[in-house]
């Protein structure tokens, strides 16, 4: 658990990296529209109903100024009001049915893309390699599939209607206003500039804020999920008060950063809203004249007004949604920034296959450091493992031992020698037939919180039932299985909190089983147990371990004695090996951790 660790975080984005070049502003709708290609032809039933539901709405201007002229007209009658009644009731029936179209046409598309998209994030982070999770907090990658997704979702799915449907009305608004009158349209169109420039400088910085702001929540959402994870940590130590105070913390900057956001936009709304209104009562004031001079008709002055009232109202809606797709850039960059980087470690193009699969394990001068560690960890590690030997690891805690068995399964590579599984380098394997040969029982057992036979099939996803059944018997875990009210169906809660820590273990031990692997990594499954349950632990351990070549992180006694052979880990360094009897006959580092208790 890190949750009170005072050191810098490192996120995905930063305030100095807010802004985007324009061709990079491109590239990313570009890439955020490639989504859309499954979805094309409801995105063009979607693009039919918002044309002909915009085309249906510039109508009702002229049948307003119609219905004007004829009720002040001198040949009003009760049917010419009818029939423009009935027509302007015909025109908004068939809006709404095309408004229908373009509301259920784009939710298709708008929640498939971000299904999609969610899928993509999700895909690229469980196949990310483990040093990108080293440098990175759980919190901050979850939020790119939670707010991150739920931005780039109101984008797709409401704004790409609305600039459709403003677009159209803002283009046919402008020329039906053009044939009322030019002279009106001109001292309207003057003011448009004023507005355009408006909606860059503000959208510029509302792009900036709102990256910062998504940027501040994803660290907030971070640690509430780290401290939430490990809350029994923080209820031993009483620290729940340190916890609301750092969370507090990270809302309050959250918070201040959304403030400067609100100010931004409480000042763009009423500029813009002044702007509209301004031309408003130009257009009566010069519109007035005219009819008043005879050369416009009061009918023809309110569908000027209705006009520019749209035209000012698509001016309006396309600043707001300038600032959605800025927020959505943001966004979508840090999403992006997630499915640019490199899956796993780099795969070779034409994997190797081993001859035999026998289990064998080698070391060759293998030296290794973390990334942004300056100290070496491994330091000229040589080490052979035989096929179906059982070796243990011993040393002191942080001497490199887990270190090694991580290079096995190639969570990291080595930065100088080699190291070879069944006689060929881990680097030159493909990764998923490398692995498929190894399963791990750890210390800490991690079970998800779903069922106990879903925890169990992670391991052989098509395993029967009869698999399972026979899988947990070995582990000596059935007993207590069949004992629940579900059996292999009970929920162990979340990392398996409703099972004790010896049927932890037991499952684990039962979905290795399963895996039926070759080489076998244990960091010492009993050392945390009561005797009871490490006797039940230690007897599975045993049947698990027969023909299968096994490393053990030793902290136990009992485990070093029962090892073929013991490898001493100290700074990083293979100092001695050999059985238990030798190594304390030779008095050397074993020996002296061995009086110390400090095995492992």
């Amino acid at each position: 658990m890190r949750p009170f660790s005072r050191r810098p975080r490192r996120g995905f984005t930063t305030e100095e990296r807010s802004d985007l070049p324009l061709r990079e502003q491109l590239g990313q709708l570009t890439r955020l529209f490639g989504f859309l290609r499954p979805y094309r032809w409801w995105l063009a039933a979607a693009i039919f109903g918002v044309t002909v539901a915009s085309a249906l709405g510039l109508v009702f201007p002229l049948i307003m100024g119609g219905l004007v002229d004829t009720a002040i007209g001198e040949e009003a009658t009760t049917e010419s009001l009818d029939r423009i009644a009935l027509l302007l009731f015909g025109v908004f029936f068939a809006q709404a049915v095309f408004n229908y179209l373009r509301a259920y046409a784009l939710g298709v598309v708008g929640e498939g893309v971000v299904a999609d998209l969610r899928r993509a994030v999700y895909e690229r982070i469980v196949r990310l390699p483990v040093p990108f999770f080293d440098q990175r907090r759980t919190g901050e990658i979850t939020s790119r599939l939670t707010s991150d997704a739920s931005v780039i979702q109101t984008t797709v799915s409401t704004s790409v209607a609305q600039a459709l449907s403003q677009g159209i009305t803002l283009i046919g608004g402008v020329a039906l206003m053009l044939v009322l009158s030019p002279q009106l349209s001109l001292a309207v169109l003057a003011f448009l500039p004023i507005a355009i420039i408006a909606a860059a400088f503000f959208g510029r910085r509302l792009n900036r804020i709102s990256t910062v702001f998504q940027d501040e929540i994803a660290s907030a959402n971070a640690f509430a999920e780290e401290s939430i994870s490990s809350i029994r940590v923080v209820k031993w130590f009483t620290a729940e008060a340190d916890a609301i105070h750092r969370y507090d913390k990270a809302i309050r900057r959250s918070y201040l950063v959304a403030l400067r956001r609100a100010r931004l936009r409480a000042l763009f709304v009423p500029s813009v809203t002044f702007v509209a209104f301004g031309t408003l009562a130009v257009v009566l004031w010069v519109g007035g004249r005219q009819v008043l001079a005879g050369s416009m008709t009061a009918g023809e002055l309110v569908s000027f007004l209705l006009y520019t009232l749209t035209v000012a109202g698509a001016i309006g809606t396309f600043t707001g949604l300038y600032s959605q797709l800025q927020e959505a850039l943001g966004a979508s960059r840090r999403i992006f920034e997630l499915l640019g980087e490199p899956v796993e470690v780099h795969e070779p193009e034409e994997p190797r296959t081993p001859s035999q699969r026998d289990g064998s394990v080698r070391f060759e001068s293998v030296n290794f450091n973390y990334v942004g560690r300056d100290i070496g960890v491994l330091h000229e590690i040589d080490l052979s493992i035989a096929p179906g030997e059982v070796v243990a690891l011993v040393g002191p805690s942080g001497s490199g031992k887990s270190t090694i068995t991580q290079l096995i399964a190639r969570f990291y590579d080595p930065s100088d020698g080699r190291v070879l599984v069944d006689g060929v380098d881990v680097r030159e394997q493909a990764l998923g037939d490398l692995r498929a040969q190894m399963a791990a029982v750890p210390q800490e057992v991690q079970l998800f919180s779903g069922t106990i036979s879903e925890n169990l099939r992670l391991a052989k996803p098509d395993a029967s039932d009869e698999e399972l059944v026979e899988a947990a018997t070995a582990a000596n875990a059935h007993d207590f299985i069949v004992g629940f009210p579900d059996g292999y169906e009970s929920l162990v809660g979340e990392r398996g909190v409703k099972l004790s820590g010896g049927q932890r273990q037991r499952v684990a031990i039962a979905r290795a089983l399963l895996a039926d692997p070759r080489i076998l990594i244990l960091d010492e499954a009993t050392s945390s147990l009561d005797a009871e349950a490490e006797g039940l632990v230690q007897e599975a351990l045993e049947r698990l371990m027969v023909g299968r070549t096994t490393l053990v992180i030793a902290h136990r006694l009992s485990t070093v004695r029962a090892a073929d052979r013991l490898v001493v880990i100290s700074d990083g360094r293979i100092v001695e090996e050999g059985t238990h009897d030798e190594l304390v006959a030779a008095s050397g580092v074993y020996a002296r951790l061995l009086s110390r208790q400090l095995v492992g």
